[in-house]
């Protein structure tokens, strides 16, 4: 198995400084970087593990605190494992530290963490993959949109809120992309409905971005973290086979 260094590391943004967690094969050798955006739950040992595990497959991982001008993380305490009936109360204090982060905001925090991986001795030349779970997957469609130049691939899982009717959402930014796109939906995902999905599908397609949009049958919002009850085994699985052949495929 390969071995892994994994780092607390901090990044100058233009509000401030971002904390974060950096994860690559311990060898000297500069591998392929992948900007890895967090869910609502934040910088937590679960996200530092897909990090490594990713990390493990040849490649250099950079996951920042994207609420930090609230304060590093974790800004709120979390417990080892987290119950459906915890979710309440953490996300009533979460949830305006989440709006915090507006689309403005998002794209200059994009550039800070795509310059400092630019300047990191251990992500290779070339261009980045970026992933996102939860509202991650909001930000890492804005980071494809906006940064066309960096972005070769980029993918969502159990995103939420993708392809509102509001000015400002997501999916309006993907006739900039140039990536190959990837979204794994979760079939359970109230914050997803059909009719979202079916207007990110069509925003994609008439953008000409290649791209592969599909829905997780019996998987709710947030199969992929372990430490949730939200957590599917299989569909958290599913997502890492087709995470890995995309970044193999694009980077």
């Amino acid at each position: 198995m390969t071995a892994i260094r994994g780092t607390s590391v901090d990044i100058p943004t233009q509000d401030g400084t971002a904390d974060a967690y950096l994860a690559h094969p311990d060898d000297h050798s500069p591998r392929p970087a992948v900007l890895l955006y967090m869910d609502a739950f934040g910088l937590r040992p679960s996200l530092r593990r897909m990090a490594d595990r990713l990390a493990e497959n040849g490649y250099t991982v950079l996951v920042p605190n994207v609420l930090y001008r609230h304060g590093q993380a974790p800004l709120v305490e979390l417990p080892d494992f987290i119950d459906t009936s915890e979710r309440p109360d953490l996300f009533e204090r979460l949830t305006p530290l989440i709006r915090s982060v507006t689309s403005e905001r998002a794209e200059r925090d994009a550039d800070a963490y795509l310059h400092w991986l630019a300047d990191c001795p251990h992500a290779a030349d070339g261009p980045v993959g970026v992933i996102g779970y939860c509202m991650g997957a909001r930000l890492a469609l804005r980071t494809a949109g906006s940064h066309p130049d960096r972005v070769a691939a980029v993918a969502g899982f159990h995103g939420g809120r993708l392809a509102t009717d509001t000015p400002d959402s997501p999916h309006l930014a993907v006739g900039r992309i140039t990536a190959e796109a990837y979204f794994g939906h979760a079939d359970q995902d109230p914050s997803l409905p059909p009719e979202q999905i079916e207007r990110l599908e069509k925003a994609l397609t008439k953008a000409g971005v290649s791209h592969r949009c599909e829905v997780y049958t019996g998987a709710p919002h947030g199969y992929t973290q372990e430490d949730t009850s939200s957590y599917h085994p299989e569909a958290a699985e599913r997502h890492w086979r087709e995470l890995l052949a995309l970044l193999e495929r694009a980077l």
